[in-house]
């Protein structure tokens, strides 16, 4: 079930990126075509208002005052003629602009031996662009589809005489196929950057299933080691309990079998030691530590050491010890107490001793578990991995306790030091953390 929602989120991040980049390519198509046009229409308004300029106006009143084929008429047409053929427009041509549904072609710019259009002829200028128009200011129409002349952009600027009085409109239209042409050549230009866009796009996306797939295999590693930790616990636990079990029963049968006999006073002598040992053992000590996780360990490892006839010592100060993760505290500790644990063991029993130490000390953690046992002669290398002092078994893994604990102090800023000698050997931990 897990593989199956996996791979439905894979797919679905894969429709999502292809549908980003088709988005982004059409976006990017549109926002191009729409530069490319406006940035034409926008030198063609600068060529337009240049022509308007340098237009004989005095001449192009007299032509309006009589608009025929008349000796003014063509020697404007010559002179838009030759402006169109400068720019490179589809046409020029001068507009009589009625209303703002209504304007006519006056004189269209074209050589002599063209038939020229009529004088007057209707004009498709939209009336958005003839409102403009009639407020006196430039305007654009974007692609206009004439059924009679194709398709094709247009632009116009006001003719003003000397007396800078409107007296007609100068039109540009310049070929759909320019237009397009220069669209294309932006278009192949920016597809280079399109393409580093989707590559980058597409690292992002492998960047980040790489982390993510880094990231669940260190989340996996560190359940592991936590699981391996707390299932050592509940087995030390239960190992302690079977033999306190078995202790148990052997004590009653001793009881039994002396009252049984009539031996009331070896007895009550018996029961008596008995209740001594038991009260030897404090576990109300260790519950007023503030972190219940910490808690349980220690009155865990105080039954296992009590099992293995191991004297522990333990003091803890009342705190919680949130500061570090409940995980890597027990995952700190337990290593060090089953070291010493199993160093102590190596001694005879009235010889074995054990001291645990959680202590707070200005704005650091102070953890130190020490013993009684043989002296280790390498210090540095106990948190090498691989490294034990242990006897060897074919089917135990050892020497992984130490550098795991190592790494986990590291990863909090922290140092690890150990001091060994003939009397006793001690791990000191110091973990910093800010109020």
């Amino acid at each position: 079930m897990r593989n199956k929602k996996i791979r439905i989120i894979i797919v679905l991040s894969i429709i999502l990126f292809l549908g980003f980049i088709c988005l982004n390519v059409v976006i990017s198509y549109i926002t191009m075509k729409n530069s490319v046009e406006e940035a034409i229409a926008n030198q063609h308004i600068k060529s337009a208002k240049s022509i308007a300029e340098s237009m004989d106006t005095e001449m192009y009143k007299a032509f309006l005052e009589n608009p025929i084929r008349s000796k003014e008429y063509w020697e404007i047409r010559r002179f838009l003629n030759d402006s169109r053929e400068k720019i490179g427009a589809l046409y020029v041509y001068t507009l009589k602009i009625e209303n703002d549904s209504y304007s006519q072609d006056m004189i269209v710019g074209l050589p002599d031996e063209v038939p020229g259009y009529p004088i007057g002829e209707i004009c498709t200028v939209p009336s958005k662009q003839l409102r403009i128009a009639l407020k006196g200011e430039d305007y654009i129409t974007g692609i206009l589809d004439d059924p009679k002349y194709g398709d094709y952009l247009s632009v116009g600027v006001p003719i003003k005489d000397n007396n800078q009085q409107i007296i007609g409109y100068l039109g540009v239209d310049i070929s759909v196929e320019t237009v397009k042409h220069i669209e294309y050549k932006v278009l192949t230009n920016s597809t280079v950057m399109i393409v580093v866009s989707i590559l980058f796009v597409c690292v992002l996306l492998i960047a980040f299933a790489f982390l993510n797939r880094w990231y669940h295999k260190e989340l996996e590693k560190e359940i592991h080691h936590t699981e391996d930790t707390y299932q050592k616990e509940v087995l030390s636990l239960i190992s302690s309990v079977r033999s306190f079990r078995h202790d148990y029963v052997n004590h009653i049968l001793v009881v039994q079998g002396l009252l049984k006999i009539g031996n009331h006073k070896q007895a009550l002598q018996y029961a008596d030691q008995l209740v001594k040992e038991a009260s030897a053992f404090k576990i109300s000590e260790i519950s007023i530590v503030g972190n219940p996780a910490l808690s349980v360990l220690l009155q865990t490892k105080k039954m296992a050491a009590q099992n293995r006839n191991i004297r522990m010592d333990i003091h803890a100060e009342e705190h919680d010890f949130l500061k570090i993760k409940s995980i890597d505290l027990i995952k700190i500790l337990s290593n060090l107490m089953d070291n010493s644990m199993d160093a102590a063991c190596e001694l005879p029993e009235s010889s074995r001793r054990m001291a645990v130490c959680c202590a707070v000390q200005n704005d650091h953690y102070i953890f130190q578990v020490s013993n009684t046992g043989p002296m280790i002669a390498e210090p540095d290398k106990v948190f090498e991995k691989g490294y034990t002092t242990k006897k060897q078994h074919p089917s135990i893994v050892r020497g992984f306790g130490l550098s795991i604990v190592k790494e986990t102090v590291e990863r909090y800023k922290g140092t690890i030091e150990v001091t060994s000698a003939e009397a006793e050997t001690a791990f000191t931990v110091k973990i910093p953390f800010s109020s």
